[in-house]
Order: structure tokens, then C-alpha cells, then sequence
């Protein structure tokens, strides 16, 4: 897996590099515009230019979270409207800088079939106001409140009604999934959750993971992120996340308090090297002696 982080963007989009590459990251996940305002400054082509260049410096590019604000699942409205403006606007915005995926929370409802229906209609209008070649991750959700996209099969149905699925595929929260009742602390655990991913999803669409423990138990449906390898999820299941072959190439982002994130990162990093040690001497162990 490549390990990364999300970073501020203070003075400037490009400026999430440095602050990536001093942590140790191998990728970088950032929010374009405020994630709490609707309204959003413009990237101008000297904003473009700077951000290409740190992406070329870094050898990494960066993905992108829509703002908190959008809401892509509720009734028809003046919220539903700005909701998908302003996701227009994300879409467009990644493409301008050439981010390669968009990360959204699907939104929620009161009625979950309602919602998950105005999820897919929401991404129809998105897609036939903007043709780009950002693919929209729809985020796993915690289950909290009546927030939509707390299973796979939530998610494969938003999915199944968009008239364009191929620009439609999921970032996998590790807090999320384990809050909505996802057991991945255990290895039986671990391999069920997968195992029904690949079933109901098929595993090419996990696009990217937010690597966050939980603070709340199996099944809490409550999104409280902890450092990882510190929670109720515990060091097994990211030990798993960052040497599964599946993942190599698969991005993965810790969202947490930005001082947390070298430490953090040096954990999971370390985790990935003790495997691969163990692996170089279990080849050693079993080779033919000669003689």
C-alpha cells in the first residue's frame, strides 16, 4: 500500500507536498477549497502551475475529499441543489489540478432507498455537467445518524443506477467499516469483510482507504478516528491492509490531527517492513542446502 496522509493546504494547494514528503508520505490526500464553506476560491493558472510542479518534485500526485457540506442523498431542495453545484465545482476543480480521484461522503436520508436513489441521480447530473477524467470515490459510511452507504450493498446499488459507473468507485474508511459492524480485527474477521467486498463490489473498485483506527467499538455506528494501531481495531488488521498484495498500489490516507501523521506513518511503514523481513527469511529458511 502507499502510505500517506491528509495535509493542509495553507498558503497554497501545492504546499500539502512538503508538509507530505517531512511526514514521510508516499501520497497525500487534501481538500481544495475550505471543507466547511460552500463558497470556493478560484485555482488560478499560476496556482495549476505551482501545484503541477510540486506534484512532479514529489513524484506523487494527490487526491482529493469533497467538503463536508455536500449532501448528494437528501429530498429535493435548496440544500440538494447547492449540494450538487458544489459538486460540480469539486469535480471540476480536480480535474483542473489533475487529481485523480474525489472522495465523497454519499450523504444521508431519512429514507434509505429515497437517498440512495437521489445519490445516483445526484452523480448523473454531476456527470453530464462535467466530463473529466476524476473518478468519484463514494466513501464507506459509519452508520451514524441516517447516513447512506453504511454497507456494500448500499454502495452497489448507488452505483448500479448510475448511468456512468465507470466513473464510479470506493474509498474503503477502516474506522467506518469497523463502526458499521465490519469486524476487520480479527483475520477470520478480516478475510469475511473482504471476502464480501469482492462478492458484492468486486475488490478493482477499492480505489483508495482512509487508515484510521476507532475510538468506539465493533458495530458503535459512531465516526470517532483514533491514531492507528492505538483503537479498538488494533494493529492486526492494518498489519494485513499494508502487505496485502490486493492493495499494493492502492493509496491510503490517516485523517487525523496532522501532528499525529509522522508517527503514525513510521508505524504502518514499519509494519510493511517487518513483513517483508519475515518473508526474505522464510525464503532463506526453506532453501536447499547444497552439498
Amino acid at each position: 500500500m502507499l502510505l500517506g496522509a491528509h495535509e493542509s493546504t495553507s498558503g497554497g494547494l501545492h504546499e500539502a507536498f512538503p508538509r507530505a514528503l517531512a511526514d514521510g508520505a508516499e501520497t497525500v490526500q487534501i481538500f481544495t477549497k475550505s471543507s466547511r464553506m460552500w463558497r470556493s476560491k478560484e485555482i488560478t493558472r499560476s496556482d495549476v502551475a505551482l501545484f503541477r510542479a510540486a506534484v512532479k518534485a514529489a513524484g506523487f500526485s494527490a487526491s482529493v475529499h469533497a467538503s463536508y457540506l455536500i449532501n448528494l442523498g437528501c429530498v429535493p431542495g435548496d440544500l440538494r441543489e447547492k449540494s450538487i453545484e458544489a459538486f460540480i465545482d469539486e469535480l471540476q476543480r480536480c480535474d483542473r489540478i489533475g487529481a485523480p480521484y474525489l472522495i465523497v461522503h454519499p450523504g444521508s436520508c431519512a429514507d434509505t432507498a429515497r437517498g440512495l436513489v437521489a445519490v445516483a441521480e445526484a452523480l448523473d447530473r454531476t456527470f453530464a455537467a462535467h466530463k473529466g477524467n476524476c473518478i468519484v470515490l463514494l466513501e464507506t459510511a459509519a452508520g451514524q445518524g441516517s447516513a447512506l452507504g453504511r454497507t456494500f450493498e448500499e454502495l452497489r446499488e448507488i452505483r448500479d443506477r448510475v448511468r456512468s459507473p465507470d466513473r464510479v468507485a470506493i474509498c474503503l474508511d477502516t474506522c467506518h467499516v469497523f463502526a458499521a459492524g465490519y469486524d476487520i480485527s480479527t483475520d477470520r474477521g478480516y478475510d469475511e469483510t473482504f471476502g464480501q467486498f469482492e462478492r458484492v463490489l468486486g475488490i478493482g473498485l477499492l480505489k483508495a482507504f482512509h487508515l484510521n483506527d476507532s475510538m468506539k467499538p465493533l458495530g458503535a455506528r459512531v465516526d470517532r478516528h483514533e491514531h492507528v494501531c492505538k483503537g479498538k481495531i488494533g494493529p492486526l488488521a492494518f498489519r494485513r491492509l499494508v502487505n496485502d498484495p490486493r492493495f499494493r498500489d492502492v493509496p491510503g490516507f490517516l485523517e487525523i490531527p496532522p501532528e499525529g501523521n509522522r508517527a503514525c506513518l513510521q508505524r504502518l511503514k514499519r509494519l510493511r517492513e517487518e513483513h517483508s523481513r519475515h518473508r526474505r527469511h522464510s525464503r532463506v529458511a526453506t532453501l536447499p542446502r547444497r552439498g
